[in-house]
Parts: structure tokens; sequence; C-alpha cells
């Protein structure tokens, strides 16, 4: 049967809230030790503070990550990998002055103690350097957390069950085969063969197999002379043939993975999942 509506699972925001509150009990001796090296006598209240600025702008932007890591997931694709690379510069930078506003706000506006938050370069490479650190286990935590909470459901059975073909109600025959430019030459694919298609700009990429084809159409026109028994939109970038689907699984965010025959792995996303379930219901 479907699936029913995804409710919000309050697991996360309770496994990330002691995760976070782990961490900082960590850190507070760490920084009290790093404040005596320099000199420096800091109370348990105030590395208490210093550190929980820092991880409550950590928990303000984790759903960021989230977001980051839903649009571009590091299993699409290796491109994606330098996304969230670059993606550090904006955390560091938002993690870094989120942090030195409520430091200051508390030290200086609230408790009226003397707190500074030198702008130098030494200051942000030091907490650049953290960061980097930061991201990367936040990321870690985000692609487990999904997965292991994913495990606890069973790996989703898909029945492959295709209406035989019928001509459109408009009585305009689909094509059983597209005609394809390959070095210079003419190539017959047959459209029973793609196993899905991408989208490339102003191009749509005819997965055949290990072999792949360009063809000058957007995605939706080329879906709309497509069989929609067959063929069916699971990503704004991707169509697949149903008949070459073996598997989906659960992933990150309400999204899904399919598997299909080659091998190949596409995103299910949930915004496309009804129209995947209508013609392949996901039972459980």
């Amino acid at each position: 049967m479907p699936l029913p509506a995804r409710s919000f699972d309050w697991r996360v925001p309770a496994i990330w809230a002691a995760a976070l509150a782990i961490s900082m009990a960590a850190r507070v001796p760490v920084e009290i030790a790093d404040a005596a090296r320099h000199g420096i006598d800091m109370g348990l209240g105030r590395a208490v503070a210093m550190e929980g600025a820092s991880h409550l702008v950590v928990a303000v932007l984790l759903p960021g990550i989230y977001w980051l890591h839903r649009r571009w997931p590091l299993a699409d694709r290796p491109g994606n990998m330098a996304i969230h690379i670059a993606a550090v510069v904006p955390y560091s930078i938002l993690h870094s002055l989120g942090m030195a506003a409520l430091r200051l706000l508390w030290f200086n506006a609230l408790l009226g103690e003397s707190y500074r938050f030198p702008v130098t370069l030494d200051r942000l490479g030091y907490e650049f350097a953290k960061d980097v650190i930061s991201y990367a286990m936040l990321s870690g935590g985000v692609l487990v957390l999904s997965h292991l909470l994913a495990r606890k459901q069973a790996t989703a059975a898909v029945s492959v069950d295709v209406p035989a073909a019928d001509s459109p109600p408009t009585g305009v025959p689909l094509p059983e085969r597209f005609a394809v430019r390959r070095k210079g030459r003419e190539v017959m694919v047959e459209v029973a063969d793609i196993d899905w298609i991408e989208a490339s700009g102003n191009y749509a990429v005819l997965h055949v197999g290990d072999e792949t084809f360009e063809i000058r159409s957007s995605l939706t026109k080329l879906e709309g002379e497509l069989d929609p028994k067959r063929f069916v939109r699971v990503h704004k970038s991707h169509v697949v043939n149903i008949a070459r689907v073996v598997e989906v699984t659960p992933w990150v965010s309400g999204d899904w993975r399919i598997r299909l025959q080659s091998g190949a792995e596409v995103n299910l996303s949930r915004r496309y999942r009804q129209r995947f379930e209508a013609l392949a219901p996901v039972r459980a």
C-alpha cells in the first residue's frame, strides 16, 4: 500500500540535542585548559557560556547542513563533494559571527563583563580550522543518523506490475525509438531499452545500459513524448523506466534511492513519490 504521510521524527532533534550536549561537556574542560596555557584563569561558568554560544549557533546552522545534503547528496554525483567543501566557508563565517555576537551580548551587555573577539587573520584562521572539522563531523552525523533511522524501516520491496502499453487517448502514437547523433552518425535507440533519463541543460541524457546518448530536448518535453505507464518522473532532473527498477530504499530527509537493473542509483524525491507509487506501489 502507499506509504503514509511522513510525520516529523522527534528522534532527530532529540539525538542531536544529546550529541551537542555531550560535545559541549567535553569542550568545557578543553576551553579552561586552553585559557590556563595562556595565563588566563577561566571559571567554569564562563567556559560553559563560551561553549554554549558556539554550540547554540551550530544547532541553528544544522538544518542548513541537512538542506545541503538533500539538495546535493554526496552519493548522487562526485561533483557534489566540491559544493560541500565550498560550503565550509559560509558555515565558518556564520558560526564565528553568531558565536561572537552571543558572547558579546551575554558578557558585555548582560553581565557587564569584558569580552573581545578580535577579528584578525590568526583568529579567523583558527576558527576556520576548527569549523572544517566541525562541518565534516556534522555532515557525517547527518548521513549516519539518516541511514540508521531509515534502516529501522524494512527495506522497501517494489512491486513492478507494468500495465500493457495502450495508445494514448488522443490517438497520437508514441515513439518506439529515438534517433540520436553519435560520432557523426545517426544511432537508433529503442525506447524500451532506456533505463533512465537525466536532464543536462538544453539536452537530455539517455542512459542505456553502460552507454549514454544525448538528445536535444528538455526533460519535460521528452517526458510528454514517453508512455506515462512506463516512464515516470522521480526527480526534477530524472525520469526512470519503471520496468528497470529493482529496489527502493529510504535515504535522507524523506527522499528514497532507486536502484536500476544496470546498477545505477537515482534519487526518488518525496515531491515525486506519489507519481512513482501510482505505477509501482511501495510496500513496507
